[in-house]
């Protein structure tokens, strides 16, 4: 894996796959080389580049919005939006938008659960006091 300015920046900010966030930082710690240029990639970050490329990635700018995340996950999209979403997601790895994924579907899997709760006690309420008890003679 070569290990540029690009990579280094997408691993400062948690943009990289796991398996390739992982060979990043093996490699910064074991080579002299690449842990000078990460050190120039740090300053110029905290300067604050200000190039349009810095600015659409801090901005998230190319990111789908938070409901456009739950309409992928309903599969409740136009079919060109849902490609470009599961494009982002998958081939582009974005770790924000993963994220805000994972944390939707982890609202959702709680909101079934609670559906399921709320179900079964309406149930119980509405037949309370109607069954007889079998229990006796």
């Amino acid at each position: 894996m070569t290990i540029t300015k690009e990579t280094l920046r997408a691993f400062l900010s948690d943009s990289l796959p796991e398996a390739e966030a992982a060979e990043v930082e093996k490699r910064v710690r074991d080579d002299a080389a690449v842990a000078s240029l990460f050190a120039e990639v740090q300053g110029e970050e905290d300067r604050g580049e200000h190039s349009i490329g810095a600015i659409w990635r801090r901005a998230h700018v190319s990111c789908p919005t938070r409901d456009q995340l739950g309409g992928y996950l309903l599969q409740a999209l136009d079919d060109d939006l849902i490609d470009y979403i599961d494009f982002h997601l998958k081939t582009v790895g974005c770790a924000y938008c993963g994220a805000n994924l994972d944390d939707l579907k982890q609202k959702q899997a709680a909101a079934a659960n609670d559906g399921a709760k709320k179900r079964r006690q309406k149930i119980v309420n509405s037949s309370a006091g109607l069954l007889k008890d079998v229990s006796g003679p």
